[in-house]
């Protein structure tokens, strides 16, 4: 990182917090061999989100390590994790559990020995950065939704994880839910007959950041938490303190999130491409809707399958029309018209998609075989796309001819230039 950390980091702040920050040789050497067969995990990002994370991980891994850039947060992150496993080592859990390390730097994490696999739960524009450097590192990797902030980005986090060979889940955790799945088996095996079009109902696409500046709060690096994303100054907005227990919304602003197209779309887009058999493919044509309108984009599939962005009154959600009927799909409903279509059962000799009761538990067990989990890189990438270039049809609002295998829009380099990170001065994914 190009900015040394501040003072207060290493000394006021974590004497405040109660807490130390252990600096980078304090690591395990060469060699360093588990205490146990639990995969060990680092946490790269101890928000809102990461102590989500943490309760879907806790007994299903050893949480050794977390490192953020407000230790405020990092510090509650750390007592969670100290709780459950003081409780379960209590209990006879966790025997092989040897405690907690926090960082104010995530590389810390990133060169241990003895760490297998990291999570990360940062804001969308440290994703690719700290994905490709734990790949690079041999680290397994989660990593929230969206993938990427950039369509290049996640064609990088690709590469990475392939030329490593490591197991790399997104958090697209919906793929791992019952409902999902059938609804997309159903869609898969003909049961709404030849499907004609798709609903897709999510926010809208992120605006430039305008929030005003405030004084940075103790105990936050706001140099570090920008990154390598273009500087503005700091706001409670982008990153409200831990009392409040809400979700930040820097995702509303392209700078660091890809706006709630990207942020929902990354779930329900997502079951779209699914059910469609699109994993390692996308539309070819985007058409905007007239006007300055925040929804109503079209994409078209080479099948002539149309998908738009629209509201279809159901909340966020997903809605299927086929030949024989309708199917809507969300977190709270699946029913259809006629209402046994939903209701259907599967065949087994009908296609059946990878079944995943447990998003985190599946990502775990795939470390130890070595096979794909159910949301791999790839996937992640391809449903991340699809929602970075619907925010550059409704940037520059006329229509569009994508390549999916490319991964270009054809003859149109503004909308090509459209698809690049854009990097803040001396920095790039691997500086």
């Amino acid at each position: 990182m190009k900015k040394q950390r501040r003072a207060f980091l290493q000394q006021s702040a974590a004497a405040t917090l109660g807490f130390f920050i252990v600096p980078r040789f304090v690591i395990g050497g060469k060699g360093y061999i588990a205490p146990s067969d639990m995969i060990n995990l680092g946490f790269l990002g101890t928000g809102k989100q990461a102590r989500g994370l943490l309760n879907s991980f806790k007994e299903k891994a050893n949480i050794i390590a977390g490192s953020d850039v407000d230790l405020n947060k990092l510090h509650y992150f750390h007592s969670l994790a100290n709780k459950y496993y003081t409780q379960a080592r209590s209990e006879g859990k966790a025997s092989g559990y040897k405690g907690f390390t926090a960082y104010d730097d995530y590389r810390e994490i990133i060169a241990r020995k003895d760490i297998d696999a990291v999570v990360i739960a940062t804001p969308d524009h440290w994703h690719a950065k700290m994905s490709i450097e734990a790949a690079n590192a041999g680290k397994h990797v989660y990593c929230e939704k969206p993938l990427a902030h950039s369509v290049e980005e996640g064609r990088a986090m690709v590469n990475a994880a392939r030329k490593n060979k490591i197991v790399f889940q997104t958090g697209s955790m919906q793929r791992s839910w019952k409902n999902f799945r059938h609804a997309c088996e159903l869609v898969r095996n003909g049961y709404l007959g030849k499907i004609s079009e798709v609903i897709v109902t999510v926010g809208d696409s992120p605006w430039a950041c305008d929030l005003p500046a405030q004084p940075v709060r103790p105990g936050v690096n706001w140099d570090q938490w920008v990154g390598p994303a273009l500087f503005h100054d700091f706001n409670a907005i982008l990153s409200p303190p831990v009392e409040e227990d809400i979700f930040p919304r820097w995702r509303n602003y392209k700078e660091y999130g890809g706006g709630i197209i990207a942020d929902w779309g990354a779930h329900m887009f997502d079951i779209a491409q699914w059910a469609l058999g699109m994993d390692d493919s996308g539309p070819e044509k985007l058409i905007p809707p007239p006007g300055n309108a925040p929804k109503g984009l079209q994409y078209v599939y080479a099948n002539g399958v149309v998908m738009k962005h629209e509201d279809f009154g159901r909340g966020s959600a997903v809605r299927f029309i086929g030949e024989k009927g309708r199917l809507d799909i969300s977190r709270s409903f699946l029913d259809s018209d006629p209402a046994n279509l939903a209701t259907a059962t599967i065949q087994p000799n009908e296609i059946r998609l990878y079944d995943s009761s447990d998003h985190y538990l599946d990502w775990l067990g795939c470390i130890k075989t070595g096979n794909k989990p159910i949301c791999d890189v790839e996937i992640g990438h391809r449903t991340s796309s699809v929602c970075h270039i619907a925010n550059v049809a409704y940037a520059l609002r006329r229509p569009l001819q994508w390549d999916p295998k490319k991964e270009q829009f054809k003859n149109d380099n503004e909308a090509n230039q459209l698809l690049k990170p854009v990097f803040r001065e001396g920095w790039s994914l691997t500086s």
